[in-house]
């Protein structure tokens, strides 16, 4: 029963600043947010004894009944739910507390300060649910959230991007309720453990269509992502996200605390079921993928701090749904917590840039004085040889050395890209550095590099082995999530042709030359940039489509009326 209070304690929260005269607002406010701590002591107490002692059930004996569905009411808090808990209160603790001074002064403050409180309870609430149906009510109910912590509805932006959210999260959350209902008529039960047996046990296969077959797992799992899609602002249900960013610094940063993360909670909460379809993981690598160009190219072109952030997340996600796709689930919530943490941060410290910009006329301050581009063979040399060395040494070492099937495990190799393509990231971005001599900068790629291998082998033993303890199951996932070898080698080829061509580029620039394109090439990459500054128009589309649907039910209602 220890495990109940830990989502109550938020809801205290909202009573304790809800609740009193005015005198007494700002004692109440600051009052407030030791429930909201306690909530993260305690969640971390909890993690420790779900990882010691196992999942923790609780029953409510007074199940909720409608003429077609029965439904009990209960947590079930297991080590993903565990995890979950400590990051939504660790991160909530720290908005609530920038909130008191952020907010200080403004008349809705009680209002908004409620609301986090009640955002809280609600996500604890979720990743708790012992159920389908529970976590589709919190589900629904953070919608509704995220619709009022826009908080300042008199002005026109804010409340148009909160009904453009609300109204794209609805979309998905149609999908989520029929890949509900559809999961209880094939398996007779929302319950997470009984469901994943009976899905495993008894196959079913449907036919919506005449010569169309389609098995009732991926019927189920390909309506469910859908809803994850809309919640984590996949492509295309992505322009929800850059339009909530009118809302208050700290609303934006509390969606890293799992609200944007759902997606991949659910595809986690959900794994058994997920693993018996390829065809939707292969749906979510697709669609993950897209969403990460798409939404790191974005970001390039914006020139506003919360969008470029705002659009960073969106790439992220896609990330996110992309290692979901590719069976690798632990990796994908080491990187919703990683990414919670520092985006939620990143956030917070851009309402500090904004209200400085706005007392300071010339902040941030310009640095008039141009840094002299000096090229450095050992800086180039270094980090073209390590990044170039990675994925061959350790295939060797590991092949042939340690006597390791590595080249048999697809799963191993996407984990071996991840990290050769992220330290190529940072090593790239080292080489920026200026006034600084080139072994000093070498020996920051080469720190830079061991610490990114470090972390994901970290995460990929320590995340696995804890949430995933059973070998058999995390191989069952990678081998359902396994691609077409042809596709996977050309994916392989691209990621090392892009590498090359990068460091091949930089050495290029550094001594003044340039790689000749022919004059459609350059007059592409201008309209590619006004496209992606544009966010791809996408916005006009969703417009033009709802004032057609508008236009299409009014004409029916006058027709009516005749």
């Amino acid at each position: 029963m220890y495990a109940i209070l830990l989502p109550l304690l938020p809801l205290l929260t909202t009573l304790m600043v809800a609740v009193g005269d005015e005198r007494s607002r700002r004692a109440r406010t600051q009052l407030a947010i030791f429930p909201i701590g306690a909530a993260f002591c305690g969640a971390v107490a909890l993690l420790y004894i779900v990882a010691t002692q196992g999942p923790i059930s609780i029953r409510f004996y007074d199940p909720i009944s409608t003429a077609a569905l029965t439904f009990p009411i209960g947590f079930y808090i297991d080590r993903l739910s565990a995890v979950m808990i400590v990051l939504i209160s660790g991160v909530g603790t720290v908005i609530y507390a920038y909130s008191i001074d952020y907010m200080y002064q403004d008349p809705h403050e009680p209002r908004y300060l409620a609301l986090i409180g009640l955002a809280l309870f609600v996500l604890l609430c979720l990743v708790s649910s012992a159920n389908l149906m529970m976590l589709f009510l919190f589900w629904q109910l953070l919608s509704y959230l995220l619709y009022l912590l826009a908080h300042n509805h008199t002005h026109a932006g804010t409340l148009e991007g909160a009904f453009k959210t609300f109204t794209l999260l609805r979309v998905g959350d149609i999908a989520f309720l029929a890949g509900i209902v559809l999961a209880y008529a094939l398996y007779g039960t929302l319950e997470f453990p009984v469901l994943f047996a009976k899905a495993a046990e008894s196959p079913v296969t449907l036919s919506p269509l005449p010569g169309w077959e389609i098995s009732g797992a991926t019927a189920v799992t390909l309506l469910l992502f859908i809803g994850g899609m809309s919640k984590s602002a996949q492509f295309p249900f992505h322009i929800w996200l850059p339009h909530y960013l009118y809302a208050p610094t700290p609303a934006t940063a509390l969606l890293h605390a799992g609200i944007i993360n759902a997606g991949g909670f659910l595809i986690n909460r959900l794994a058994p079921l997920f693993g018996l379809s390829s065809t939707t993981l292969h749906v979510a690598f697709v669609v993950g993928t897209l969403t990460a160009i798409v939404g790191a190219t974005m970001m390039l072109a914006q020139n506003d701090i919360k969008k470029t952030l705002g659009f960073s997340t969106v790439g992220q996600m896609g990330y996110m749904i992309m290692e979901c796709g590719l069976g690798a689930f632990s990796l994908a919530v080491f990187h919703l917590i990683a990414h919670g943490l520092f985006k939620a941060t990143m956030f917070l410290n851009s309402g500090n840039v904004i209200h400085k910009a706005r007392q300071e006329a010339h902040f941030p301050h310009a640095d008039r004085q141009e840094e002299v581009q000096a090229f450095s063979p050992l800086t180039w040399s270094t980090g073209f040889v390590t990044t170039l060395m990675i994925p061959l040494v350790i295939l060797l070492v590991t092949h042939g050395v340690l006597r390791i099937p590595l080249l048999e495990s697809q799963g191993t190799v996407i984990f071996l890209f991840f990290i050769w393509i992220t330290s190529s990231q940072a090593i790239l971005t080292l080489t920026r550095l200026r006034a600084v001599p080139s072994w000093e900068v070498s020996a920051a790629m080469l720190v830079t590099l061991l610490f990114v291998v470090f972390m994901y082998l970290f995460a990929v033993e320590s995340f696995t082995a804890f949430l995933y303890p059973d070998p058999n199951e995390v191989a069952a996932y990678f081998k359902a999530a396994a691609l077409p070898s042809r596709l996977f080698d050309l994916m392989i080829l691209l990621a090392t042709v892009m590498t090359v061509l990068s460091w091949c580029y930089l050495y290029l620039r550094a001594h003044g030359r340039t790689v000749w394109t022919p004059a459609w090439v350059e007059g592409l990459r201008i309209r590619l940039y006004v496209l992606f500054m544009n966010r791809l128009y996408v916005d006009g589309l969703y417009d033009r489509f709802g004032q057609t649907i508008a236009q299409t039910a009014r004409h029916l209602d006058r027709r009516t009326e005749r």
